[in-house]
C-alpha cells in the first residue's frame, strides 16, 4: 500500500501538474472482472434512468410533482456516474491512470456539484411528500408547476454554487508530491492530503460547507417525515395508512442509503480516513447507488410498475 500523507515544508520540490489515480491495484484477472462489473453497472444505470425520464416525460398519468422531481433525480444520476466511471473504465482498459491537475479539479467540481444537488433535491422531494400527505386538499394549489420548476432550479444552482466555493479553495493549494491519489477518482480527502502547503483554511471551508449541504437538507427531511408519520398514524383507515405510506417508502429508502454513505464520507474531519475503506464506500454510493435508485422507485411504486408493464406489453405485441 502506498502511504499518502499530507506534505508540509516542501517548497523546494517541483510543483506537480498531474496525478496518478491508484484505483484498484489488483492482479490482471481481478482487474478484468472489475472492468466488466463497472461496465455493466454503467450501462445499466444509464439505461434505467433514461427509461424513467422517458416514461415520466411521455405518460400524462405521471405529470405530477413527485415524478417531475424523480425525472430530475434520474437525469442527475446519469451525469453522476458519467463523471467517474468512464475515466475509471478507460484506466482499466489502457492501464493509464494519470490525470492532469485541471482534469482532476474538473472531475472533483462536477462530482461534488452533483452530490450537493442530490442532497437538496432529496429534501425537496421530502417536502413534496409532506404536502401530499399532510395537506392533501391544498397540495395542488401549493405545489404548482412554477414552484416545482423553482425548487428544481434551487437544487441545481445551490449544489453547483457550493461546490464552486469548495473546489476554488482546494485548487489554490500547492501540490508537490507524492502525486499518487489512493482512490479511483479525484475526491476531496485524497486530493487534500497531497497538498504541501497549509490546507487548514481549505479544510475548514470544505468541512463547514459539507455540514451545511448535508445537515440542512437532512433536517428538512427528518421534519417532513416526522410530520408524515404523525399524520399517517392518525388516519382512521388502515387502507388509507398503507396508501399514504406507500407513496413515501421509495424516497425514504433512497434517502437512508444516500445520506448514510455521504455523512460517513464527508461530514467528518479529513484526518480520519482509512483510504481503502473510503474506496469501498465510494464505490457503493458513486457507482452502485445510482443503479439501485431506479429499481427502488420502480419496484415500490405501483403507478410506475403498471405503466412500465403497459409499455413492455405494447412493445412485445407490436
Amino acid at each position: 500500500e502506498i502511504a499518502v500523507g499530507t506534505q508540509y515544508g516542501m517548497k523546494n520540490q517541483t510543483t506537480i501538474n498531474e496525478f496518478i489515480l491508484l484505483g484498484f491495484s489488483y492482479g490482471l484477472q481481478v482487474q478484468t472482472l472489475l472492468y466488466l462489473v463497472f461496465l455493466v453497472t454503467y450501462v445499466v444505470t444509464i439505461t434505467e434512468n433514461a427509461i424513467i425520464i422517458f416514461v415520466v416525460k411521455r405518460n400524462h398519468h405521471l405529470q405530477k410533482p413527485m415524478y417531475y422531481f424523480l425525472g430530475n433525480l434520474s437525469f442527475l444520476e446519469i451525469w453522476y456516474v458519467s463523471v467517474t466511471l468512464p475515466r475509471l473504465l478507460f484506466g482499466f482498459w489502457s492501464q493509464n491512470m494519470t490525470i492532469s491537475f485541471s482534469s482532476c479539479m474538473t472531475q472533483l467540481y462536477f462530482f461534488i456539484s452533483l452530490m450537493c444537488t442530490e442532497c437538496v433535491l432529496l429534501a425537496v422531494m421530502a417536502y413534496d411528500r409532506y404536502l401530499a400527505v399532510c395537506h392533501p386538499l391544498r397540495y395542488t394549489a401549493i405545489m404548482t408547476h412554477r414552484l416545482c420548476f423553482q425548487l428544481s432550479i434551487l437544487s441545481w444552482a445551490g449544489g453547483f454554487s457550493i461546490s464552486l466555493v469548495k473546489v476554488s479553495f482546494i485548487s489554490r493549494l500547492t501540490f508537490c508530491g507524492p502525486q499518487v491519489i489512493n482512490h479511483f477518482f479525484c475526491d476531496i480527502s485524497p486530493v487534500l492530503n497531497l497538498s504541501c502547503t497549509d490546507m487548514s483554511l481549505a479544510e475548514t471551508v470544505d468541512f463547514a460547507l459539507a455540514l451545511v449541504i448535508l445537515l440542512v437538507p437532512l433536517l428538512i427531511i427528518v421534519f417532513s417525515y416526522s410530520c408524515i408519520l404523525s399524520t399517517i398514524l392518525c388516519m382512521p383507515s388502515a387502507q388509507g395508512r398503507r396508501k399514504a405510506f406507500s407513496t413515501c417508502t421509495s424516497h425514504f429508502t433512497v434517502v437512508i442509503i444516500f445520506f448514510s454513505a455521504t455523512l460517513f464520507m464527508y461530514a467528518r474531519p479529513r484526518r480520519i480516513h482509512p483510504f481503502n475503506l473510503n474506496k469501498v464506500v465510494s464505490v457503493f454510493y458513486a457507482v452502485f447507488t445510482p443503479a439501485l435508485n431506479p429499481l427502488i422507485y420502480c419496484l415500490r411504486n405501483k403507478e410506475v410498475k403498471v405503466i412500465l408493464r403497459k409499455i413492455i406489453g405494447t412493445s412485445c405485441s407490436a
